[in-house]
């Protein structure tokens, strides 16, 4: 019997970390992070030229941070949210929306089509910030899961005000685009 409860305990603490998601804590700031390799997308006469970026960088506007493996399934997954945000037309001075493509988490031999596709979002959504991570530097340093999508709402300061993995729903969706125009309106 000892031997039973032994394995369930260590099976179950097994499987308590591995469901264990993000390690984003509400009211604080992201945990630190850079992407160097290709960075965030800055269109400059219709050119994408490639910049390192850090998460230090989301001070100073409301952000809605919306980081998906580079694979359609996740991407997919929280299009309406993406639509809704684009049907609120946030003032632009005091919102922007932050897109993180995790190119490292793609089904293999798709990354160049995932760099495609993040170079068409940026040129079809100049005023938002895209960023192309090549080595799950960010899903890693916030400890967010693979093949999924994650949604993350940060104050004008850069704290976390709302984190969810996985689809959202409809409700969700309109939690957020209030929690966004009430952080707008501080």
């Amino acid at each position: 019997m000892k031997k039973i409860a032994l394995i369930f305990t260590l099976s179950m603490g097994l499987f308590s970390h591995s469901t264990f998601a993000h390690n984003l804590q509400l009211n604080s700031a992201l945990p630190a992070v850079s992407v160097a390799n290709d960075g965030e997308l800055v269109l400059s006469n219709n050119e994408i030229k490639y910049q390192p970026w850090s998460a230090a960088q989301l001070k100073g506007k409301v952000r809605i941070v919306n980081h998906f493996a580079g694979r359609t399934e996740a991407k997919e997954k929280n299009l309406a949210l993406i639509e809704a945000i684009k049907s609120a037309k946030f003032d632009t001075n005091k919102y922007q929306t932050t897109t993180i493509v995790n190119a490292d988490d793609a089904v293999i031999a798709t990354g160049m089509f995932v760099k495609s596709s993040a170079e068409k979002g940026k040129k079809a959504n100049a005023h938002s910030q895209v960023v192309l991570d090549q080595k799950s530097a960010v899903k890693n340093a916030w400890q967010l899961k693979e093949k999924d999508n994650a949604v993350i709402v940060l104050d004008k300061n850069g704290k976390v005000q709302w984190v969810s993995e996985g689809k959202l729903s409809s409700q969700s969706i309109q939690e957020i685009l209030a929690l966004v125009r009430q952080l707008i309106s501080k």
